[in-house]
């Protein structure tokens, strides 16, 4: 029986556990991958306080070596189910049950698929959705990034230390992106724009050899030769194994007040999983503070 179980080991779920485990809960994170979660799949970090720039799978080691010198318990596994209403509220992880007399939700999120002919069958020869685990594939190799915000243009940038040239192709006729991205992105001589446009369908026969692009305005078409498809569309929520709790919203997420506590008592979320205006490590960790402290308060009065 545990005090606190955290599902998911991104920053939200590691500030939970060093939280948890400091107010002397009796504290476990469950994480089916890397420790660090997204942060894994991110070369620099320039914005996260306290570091002009570090690399994530860096601060991503920093935190679970935290967490776990404080006394929190990691345990790899997949939550595949769950019963949160009363006490205790029980979790199944990969066969195995887990009992504790409160949760935090943090399993974060993955990236949106474009849905597009080619994309699934091609994935992994050519498309990806990590420059900082493929760039380096790329060398004096066109490649394509499609969206338009901080990640799209963040990884795009990223690719011109190995490719020849970086299209971006987004849907709208200006980038989502923070300003100072977009002129670095602009400067930048081997990046092309490609606006009020979609990505129809990617194409080639053994690896990526070229995207098929129709225009928002006129509806023409126009084939970019390429080597490899980067996809930076957005983030769907791991919340599966929560259907039917009665905590999600009409996409998945986890709806939350700033309390982080959910209409579940003793059940809280943090991080990209839940219904938030922000998805950054920073405001992920302070989830996790708030979610963590929320829970002691709760079994204080329990």
């Amino acid at each position: 029986m545990y005090d606190l179980a955290i599902i998911g080991g991104g920053p939200a779920g590691l500030t939970a556990g060093l939280y948890g485990a400091r107010a002397n809960l009796k504290t476990i994170i469950i994480e089916k991958g890397l420790y660090g979660g997204q942060m894994q799949n991110t070369l620099e970090i320039e914005n996260y306080p306290g570091f002009k720039n570090v690399g994530g799978p860096e601060l991503s080691e920093h935190m679970y070596n935290q967490a776990l010198a404080v006394g929190c318990e990691w345990k790899y596994g997949d939550v595949t189910q769950v019963s949160l209403e009363g006490q205790p509220k029980v979790l199944e992880v990969s066969g195995e049950k887990i009992e504790a007399r409160s949760v935090i939700i943090a399993s974060g999120a993955q990236p949106r698929k474009l849905g597009v002919p080619g994309e699934k069958e091609l994935s992994g020869r050519g498309v990806s959705y990590c420059a900082t685990c493929d760039g380096a594939f790329y060398e004096d190799l066109e490649v394509v990034v499609v969206g338009g915000g901080d990640s799209a243009v963040e990884e795009g940038m990223f690719l011109t230390r190995y490719a020849s040239s970086v299209t971006v192709i987004h849907r709208r006729d200006t980038l989502r992106a923070q300003p100072i991205l977009q002129q670095r992105a602009f400067a930048n001589p081997k990046m092309k724009f490609i606006f009020n446009s979609e990505v129809q369908e990617i194409q080639g026969d053994k690896r990526v050899s070229g995207v098929l692009v129709r225009s928002n305005k006129d509806g023409s078409t126009q084939v970019i030769p390429c080597s490899g498809v980067f996809i930076y569309v957005g983030f769907f929520p791991n919340s599966e194994y929560l259907k039917g709790t009665g905590i999600l919203d009409e996409q998945g997420y986890v709806v939350t007040g700033p309390d982080m506590k959910t209409a579940i008592p003793g059940v809280f979320a943090a991080g990209d999983v839940r219904n938030t205006p922000l998805r950054q490590i920073v405001s992920a960790a302070g989830d996790g503070a708030i979610a963590a402290m929320q829970a002691y308060h709760y079994l204080e009065n329990l």
